[in-house]
């Protein structure tokens, strides 16, 4: 019964041998209850997804076992890749923006594990044996109802993992073959690619824990020379995050007038560039504002990869980089993983 919590996965470097590969979607983890008419869609939160997806509520049930439990990712596309930013436009508390949206931009369900069957429980069995039971639950299944492809081949999962990112995939899960199913717990492995970007410091926020440095935020230049707002990095210790509010302090900018960002307050500034503080669903009433700094000091961070203009998770400090200028470090550096068409990916099967 919901609400339960999906089994997640570890970062490691490698690629580990002997196991059962997957692509790493980028959406949201979703476990789907169905027992007849009635159907739920819970979030890796255990909170409910169904009121954000209604057009998955039509077409999963005539797609599914009449009883199942089926643990997937929910996905949007757009010109051939997954979209995340349309995906979480979604969670939304009109539910005519839900629905217009749900029409424009509809999402799709990638299955890749199997809770529960009839009346039986498979979360004691075997992942081999799921995977299996998987396939038969979903044979004939169509879209937007699609089984994840899977393989036992690490040459095959390492292709996937280089070929895939030009679809909006972000790397391989690898599941060891006789593991049992255990929500909320990390034995899965996840692979994700890493880059390195020298970049510009242009601002911090404090951390929750009192006034220190939470994360420093993130500029590149584009080719009009504008500083756009590409993400935050963070992760600091406790004692870093104190010596860093002396070591910035000179190029505290308070009031920030001049700042390439001073407008960010302004709702309709956002339209014409990325700016810290954007409005957003997931903050509500969290607290974004920020300390602007010269957008001087350039430093090197790691990342994973880039939705759209920035980078779609937090970036990780790497090093101060003083032979570097601010005004060199554009988007031009980033790599640019080659198109890949999603539908290819659906198509690939198992392995």
């Amino acid at each position: 019964m919901p609400p339960v919590k999906p089994m997640l996965a570890k970062s490691v470097k490698k690629i580990p041998p002997g196991m059962q590969y997957e692509a790493k979607w980028d959406g949201f983890r979703a476990i789907v209850h169905r027992d007849g008419p009635e159907l739920v869609i819970g979030s890796r939160t255990g909170k409910p997804l169904t009121r954000y997806f209604p057009e998955l509520v039509t077409a999963l049930p005539p797609r599914l076992p009449e009883r199942c439990v089926i643990d997937g990712e929910i996905v949007i596309a757009h010109e051939g890749r997954l979209d995340f930013d349309r995906l979480t436009e979604r969670i939304h508390p009109a539910a005519s923006r839900v629905k217009t949206l749900s029409e424009r931009t509809p999402a799709r369900f990638i299955a890749f594990d199997i809770l529960a069957l009839g009346d039986e429980s498979l979360m004691d069995t075997v992942l081999v044996e799921r995977r299996a039971a998987l396939e038969e639950a979903l044979r004939g299944a169509d879209a937007p109802v699609h089984l994840a492809p899977s393989t036992t081949d690490i040459e095959v999962a390492r292709g996937w993992f280089d070929q895939y990112e030009g679809a909006g995939l972000d790397g391989v899960i690898a599941k060891p073959l006789d593991l049992l199913y255990r929500p909320d717990a990390r034995l899965m492995y996840k692979i994700k690619h890493e880059r390195t970007a020298d970049v510009v410091v242009a601002g911090y926020r404090f951390h929750k824990s009192g006034p220190v440095v939470g994360s420093l935020l993130l500029g590149l230049y584009d080719d009009r020379g504008t500083l756009q707002h590409v993400g935050v990095c963070a992760a600091f210790t406790g004692k870093r995050r104190a010596e860093l509010i002396d070591e910035l302090e000179p190029l505290r900018m308070d009031p920030p007038g001049g700042h390439p960002w001073a407008a960010w307050a302004d709702e309709a500034a956002h339209e014409a560039a990325r700016l810290p503080g954007a409005p957003s669903r997931w903050s509500g009433k969290k607290d974004l504002s920020w300390v602007a700094l010269r957008p001087e000091r350039v430093c090197e961070v790691g990342y994973d990869h880039m939705e759209g203009s920035r980078f779609r998770h937090t970036a990780q400090f790497r090093r101060w980089r003083p032979d570097r200028t601010p005004e060199s470090c554009g988007y031009g550096q980033l790599e640019e993983p080659v198109s890949y068409d999603l539908d290819q990916v659906l198509s690939g099967g198992g392995g």
